[in-house]
């Protein structure tokens, strides 16, 4: 992995292959949904901010279905063109600067250099220091809805995990994980519980206990689920780094100036919790950040401009298989609403509901909203289309609205770090050269036990009445 640092970040061969065969396949799949699953329609009506919506009392109608075969192969290029296409853009462009960025700061031994340090000077508080970085990711997750913000940082997090004994996975679970898990506890998320209350008619983040309830324990297990992790495969330090490091005074200095720069940048992005106009461009401004960071960092450890200028380069082509995979699993979304079978799974969904128990209701919700969220990876996209919907069906079994909404943000969020349709997941394990089978075959356990938890969470709401 340090190998990794010194030539900066870039996806993998063997990662990049597995991902574009793990998409193809449930391309090929969704392709043949389609000749299952009849086509059908809701009745959307504008909410006044030009969302359309579906109601509880919407009608629904069977259309026609279906897709031509050259929409589906053309697909990841057509979804350029759809609704939304704006956020996949702004995510590309992000990601490819992201690439120049890290090469940049890679060849100027940067990288290096700021790992180096911190496993020097953290090294004897390694599993404090896992706390605080677990923590920290799940508070940007929970307080301020980041997810493809904090990818840049992933790779870092997990070079430093090894290079403090540790492995890859302890360092994916750190960052990624902790980040998808506050996310979904949607604490102030306002990208899915700030939405899904809105539609809802519910104030702002009301309700709040109950989800900061669920950030508490929630990390609670995922700290531990870690820690017991990394003290299984933990070993010693490298001596390299704790005998051999020697403090450089123009990389402390290039360093200094990355530091306060993100520092700045990451200060504006947790202010967007309370100035509200910031939270439509978190995205622009991690890039932004990331870009005066990479920028001036490097030429402050004494990186000449053509150099600097011919690394970012680099790092761009470097990202640029990361386009398509982002357009490859945003085209599954794409074939479904073409096909008109989206709204058909949906209603046969609440259908289900009208046959169940009460206290299994809340739980059949959360359900709906982990199968919709692996063809839907957008938050915000999902709350217009579910909410209207779920929520008056609740209530018709006298579930309160606000307990929907936890039910909906942990449906959301913790599959985001499950399910190889979220382009992002696939970018940071491709970034990390960590393989999407291994990442499975580790997270799978926690995300059983997190269900447990989660839906013992929703149960409990519901028998003390939460926001009725």
């Amino acid at each position: 992995m340090e190998s990794k640092a010194k030539k900066g970040m870039s996806i993998s061969v063997k990662s990049f292959i597995t991902a574009i065969i793990i998409i193809f396949v449930l391309m090929i799949v969704t392709y043949v949904l389609t000749f299952i699953i009849p086509g059908g329609q809701y009745v959307r009506t504008d909410d006044g901010s030009g969302n359309l919506i579906i109601t509880m009392d919407s009608e629904f109608h069977y259309v026609d279905g279906g897709i031509p075969f050259w929409k589906w192969i053309l697909s990841p290029f057509l979804v350029l063109g759809a609704p939304g296409s704006a956020l996949i853009i702004a995510v590309i462009a992000f990601l490819l600067v992201i690439g120049g960025i890290f090469e940049c700061l890679s060849r100027c031994n940067l990288m290096q250099y700021m790992l180096d340090k911190i496993a020097w000077k953290y090294g004897a508080k390694r599993y404090t220091f896992l706390f605080v970085i677990t923590f920290f990711f799940m508070a940007m997750g929970a307080l301020i809805g980041s997810f493809e913000e904090c990818i840049p940082l992933v790779p870092i997090v997990v070079v430093l995990a090894v290079s403090m004994g540790w492995d890859k996975l302890t360092g994916l679970g750190m960052s990624l994980l902790a980040v998808g898990c506050g996310f979904a506890s949607g604490v102030c998320n306002p990208f899915t519980v700030g939405v899904a209350q809105g539609l809802a008619g519910l104030p702002m983040f009301s309700g709040i206990w109950l989800r900061a309830l669920s950030f508490v324990l929630i990390f609670l297990l995922l700290w531990l689920f870690i820690r017991l992790h990394a003290k299984k495969v933990e070993k010693p330090i490298s001596s390299e780094i704790t005998d051999n490091f020697r403090p450089d005074t123009k990389l402390d200095k290039g360093l200094k100036v990355f530091a306060i720069i993100i520092a700045i940048g990451l200060a504006t992005v947790l202010s967007s919790s309370f100035i509200t106009f910031l939270q439509d461009f978190t995205l622009y401004i991690v890039a932004l950040m990331f870009l005066v960071a990479g920028i001036a960092a490097p030429l402050a450890a004494g990186m000449k401009g053509k150099e600097l200028l011919k690394a970012f380069g680099k790092g761009l082509i470097g990202f640029l298989p990361v386009v398509l995979m982002i357009l490859m699993a945003s085209s599954i979304k794409y074939t479904l609403d073409t096909a008109n079978v989206l709204d058909t799974v949906l209603h046969s969904a609440v259908a289900q509901a009208a046959t169940m128990p009460r206290w299994t209701v809340i739980l059949f919700i959360y359900a709906i909203v982990l199968v919709m969220n692996f063809f839907i990876g957008s938050g915000s996209a999902k709350a217009f289309m579910l909410i209207p919907l779920i929520v008056p069906m609740a209530q018709i079994f006298g579930i309160p609205a606000q307990l929907c909404i936890v039910a909906f943000a942990f449906g959301d969020g913790f599959s985001n770090v499950l399910y190889p349709t979220n382009a992002a997941l696939l970018v940071a394990l491709g970034l990390t050269d960590e393989s999407y089978g291994e990442w499975f075959k580790w997270s799978i356990k926690f995300q059983l036990l997190n269900l447990v938890l989660t839906s013992g969470l929703l149960l409990l709401g519901l028998a003390v009445g939460y926001g009725a």
